[in-house]
Parts: C-alpha cells; sequence; structure tokens
C-alpha cells in the first residue's frame, strides 16, 4: 500500500510553473530542503511536461498534480508519473477517476457535508480548500470532534505564520503552500533560496513537536 501523502513531510509546496526547464532544480531544491511531496498545478500549459521531467530526473522526488478537475486529467498525469493526485473539489465522476487511477489522491473539501459524503465513499484523507477563507483552523478544529476520521491537508492562505497552528490540530497531516517558492527567486533560478526556505518549511513540525515537549 503507498504511503499516505499526508506524512511524508510537514509541508507540501505547491508549485506552478511556467518554464518546464526549471522543474528540475526546483524539485531538487525542494527535495534537498527536505520537502519531497511536490505538488505541480495544471494551472499552466507546462505542467505536463514539468511532472514528466520530474518523475524521470528527480526519483527522490514524490511528483504529484494538483489543481485536477477532469477523468482526462487523472489520466494524463498518471501516464506522465504523477505519485498523487489532489483537486480543488470532487465529484462523483472525478473521484471515480482518482480511486480508479493507483496512485493516492486528496479530493477536496470546504463543508462538512462534503467531508461526510467522502466518508461514505470510504475516503478519510483530503484536501481543505481555501482553507483560510473556508474557516481556517476554527473550521478544522470543529470538524476533529465528531469526524475524527477525516485527516487533511489544508490549502490556501497558508504561509509561514499560521502553518504551525493547522499543524498542531489532530486532523492535520500536512499543509500545502506556496511560500517557500518566491516568484522573484524563480524568476531568478535562485533554487539557494528556494532550499532554504524548503529547509525552513521542513522544520516547522519538528519545532512544534518540541516546544509541547517543553510545556
Amino acid at each position: 500500500m503507498a504511503p499516505s501523502i499526508l506524512d511524508l513531510a510537514p509541508v507540501v509546496p505547491v508549485v506552478v510553473l511556467q518554464d518546464a526547464s526549471d522543474a528540475v532544480p526546483l524539485a531538487r531544491a525542494l527535495v534537498a530542503g527536505g520537502l519531497p511531496a511536490i505538488e505541480v498545478t495544471l494551472r499552466t500549459p507546462v505542467a505536463l511536461d514539468a511532472i514528466r521531467a520530474i518523475a524521470g530526473e528527480v526519483p527522490e522526488a514524490v511528483v504529484g498534480a494538483g489543481t485536477v478537475i477532469t477523468p482526462d486529467q487523472v489520466t494524463e498525469t498518471v501516464a506522465a508519473g504523477a505519485r498523487f493526485l489532489v483537486s480543488p473539489g470532487w465529484t462523483d465522476v472525478l473521484l471515480a477517476a482518482m480511486q480508479a487511477s493507483g496512485v493516492p489522491f486528496l479530493p477536496g473539501v470546504s463543508t462538512t457535508s462534503e467531508v461526510v459524503a467522502l466518508l461514505e465513499r470510504g475516503v478519510t484523507e483530503m484536501k481543505f480548500f481555501p482553507a483560510e477563507a473556508a474557516g481556517g483552523t476554527a473550521y478544522l478544529r470543529s470538524l476533529a470532534g465528531p469526524l475524527p476520521q477525516a485527516r487533511f491537508c489544508p490549502t490556501g492562505g497558508i504561509g509561514p505564520e499560521n502553518a504551525p497552528q493547522y499543524l498542531s490540530l489532530p486532523n492535520v497531516g500536512c499543509v500545502g503552500g506556496t511560500w517557500m517558492l518566491p516568484a522573484d527567486a524563480i524568476a531568478a533560478r535562485d533554487w539557494g533560496r528556494v532550499e532554504a526556505l524548503a529547509r525552513e518549511a521542513a522544520e516547522l513540525k519538528l519545532r512544534l513537536e518540541t516546544l509541547r515537549a517543553q510545556v
């Protein structure tokens, strides 16, 4: 059974690439910084090429596809080498395609009813999106009591300031974010800066655990 994507690292970088040639050095920088799970979103025309390049040249990375909204995208991204799938929302048709893909997936939810509907279908791991706009940590904390079997990767409006609050919740395995991928660093191909920011993000949960132990 494939390991849970929620347990690979405390942060999943959400990557939007404009140039496929940046994919491999960017992925190497993220992995070197301690963030092996990399979500490449299907928001640009080069996304499939980027996934293919990372899958082929950075084997230590666990590359996934984000913003997956159609069954065709499921097929295309898995064929390109995606090892997990992330959607901003879900329908029965999309869910069936993701379940048939053979790779782990995180369907997006933003309401209690959507969570319950997925639990009915045997899905316990989900993306909570857009996290801050949909209620943030208070909302997720309120779900932990009645729905403890559901685990989440919150994404949307999360940065280094509020990520620790999300990661402290019992039903959050990791968070998704872009703060370790500043646009100016990508434009300058400053992979050393990306690696340093990734390392800081990777240490968030460790620092949180240390603080808990001191309480």
